[in-house]
């Protein structure tokens, strides 16, 4: 069986002003084989989109200021800002209740509850610093429609799947998009070690070489 690889893949700054699929098909344009898998950080798809917004552009309410006091010091909606901008888009009163019933839960031996009604973005959202510059200095959010836009990767640039994923330092892997045939979850653990560089790295595409005939292996 061909060795498991795994190639971060450099490109230039990305911006609201680029198309992701165009993108990763320019930069891994003959890297890329029939039996690999492409993988991009979901921020970077989301700046793509034009999903992030400039904190001075939030209005920070007295609940955002309360709520963001419960997240651990870590968190992406542990500041004021990142709370608010959760707030935005999932409804001031579901996150307070969410996180009120998230807090209960844990009481019971229960994990999990605020990020399961919390809304989609509890857990996607990457406060100030959370990605590459000049982005570090904006709120960013998850990307939109992640199914179908790694669709369009495999398309593109013929691999056997593609998959966005939300990476970090602490040792966390989540796919946020991924095409049918790959197995989610053993993709993502071979991101534990977060080998995408959003910052001056500028490495947000990893593309694992032969990862068809490793996961038909493990099966």
């Amino acid at each position: 069986m061909a060795e498991l690889e795994r190639i971060p893949v450099p490109t230039r700054i990305l911006t609201d002003k680029d198309d992701i699929v165009d993108s990763i098909g320019r930069y891994t344009d003959g890297k890329v084989g029939p039996d690999d898998l492409v993988c991009c950080a979901e921020s970077v798809v989301a700046i793509t989109q034009g999903r992030y917004v400039h904190p001075e552009d939030l209005h920070i309410t007295k609940v955002a200021q309360f709520c963001c006091r419960f997240i651990p010091d870590y968190g992406s909606l542990a500041t004021p800002h990142g709370m608010q901008s959760l707030m935005d888009v999932e409804g001031k009163w579901r996150v307070a209740i969410s996180l009120f019933l998230g807090a209960v839960g844990k009481v019971f031996g229960v994990k999990g509850l605020f990020y399961k009604w919390g809304g989609k973005e509890a857990a996607m959202i990457d406060d100030v610093t959370g990605t590459m510059p000049p982005f570090d200095k904006c709120i960013v959010y998850g990307p939109a429609e992640p199914y179908e836009v790694v669709k369009k990767i495999k398309e593109r640039t013929g691999a056997f799947g593609a998959m966005i994923a939300d990476v970090n330092d602490l040792k966390r892997s989540r796919v946020v998009g991924v095409t049918d045939g790959v197995d989610g979850q053993r993709a993502a653990n071979l991101l534990l070690d977060n080998p995408f560089g959003n910052a001056s790295q500028k490495t947000p595409i990893c593309i694992i070489k032969n990862y068809r005939q490793w996961q038909s292996g493990k099966d």
